[in-house]
């Protein structure tokens, strides 16, 4: 098996693991290594799983949600707004829709379910990493009628046509229109004939610039403006 890796630089894609079954745990960890991806670290509760991520700085989160000390949402939702470049798939027993809704609101990229079979793991693994959301076949429709929900209720994002406020360029304005119809970076640099980077960097600007804090907000604001409409 080729070894999976991120947007072209040659590096390994960091992943760390976090759940509080050291068995369930080790074997993942061993399983995605075995693949090639660059295990940095493991976590068996939310307060380890915060420190030890801030200090290996993992591309991806693998995380279950069911953890003591600190709940998996929380570390998510407090991972995501320091950095929010982290991707995190949740890695569930559970497939209650509001658990896959609140994982997604705290800032998880995507959400897989535990009966997945290892190469399952791995192909979502590898995807999120290229910022791909990833779900467990039947959740996702699931997420996006959410986002439209939620595009339906008052926000606080900044109105972009108020003077003052912060403009986007308009290739910033055509990334976060392919976002919000749900493509990946990978499909929305082949579509604009950029960089994978080219795009994150874009993703990131703008998330800048709206004061926001992860994909699902930025779906929230766009879907609000009818960009995915366009």
């Amino acid at each position: 098996m080729s070894t999976p890796r991120t947007d072209g630089t040659g590096a390994p894609v960091r992943v760390m693991v976090v759940d509080d079954h050291p068995m369930w745990r080790d074997a993942v960890a061993r399983d995605l290594a075995a693949a090639g991806f660059d295990v940095v670290a493991t976590a068996g509760d939310g307060e380890q799983a915060v420190r030890r991520a801030r200090a290996a700085a993992p591309d991806v989160l693998v995380l279950d949600l069911n953890l003591p000390v600190r709940p998996g949402v929380q570390v998510c939702k407090e991972l995501v707004g320091a950095d929010p470049a982290l991707r995190v798939l949740v890695l569930s027993a559970s497939g209650e829709h509001a658990d896959v809704l609140e994982a997604v609101k705290s800032g998880a990229t995507g959400y897989l379910l535990k009966s997945a079979s290892t190469e399952e793991l791995v192909d979502a693994v590898r995807r999120t990493a290229a910022g791909d959301p990833v779900f467990t076949p039947g959740l996702a429709g699931l997420v996006l009628g959410e986002y439209r929900r939620l595009a339906g209720e008052p926000a606080p994002a900044p109105d972009t046509d108020e003077p003052g406020a912060p403009r986007l360029t308009d290739r910033e304005t055509e990334v976060l229109r392919l976002v919000a119809k749900g493509l990946s970076y990978k499909q929305i640099a082949e579509r604009l004939v950029i960089s994978h980077r080219t795009v994150q960097n874009h993703v990131q600007n703008t998330l800048g610039k709206l004061q926001l804090h992860n994909r699902v907000e930025l779906v929230r604001y766009a879907i609000e403006r009818g960009l995915d409409d366009e």
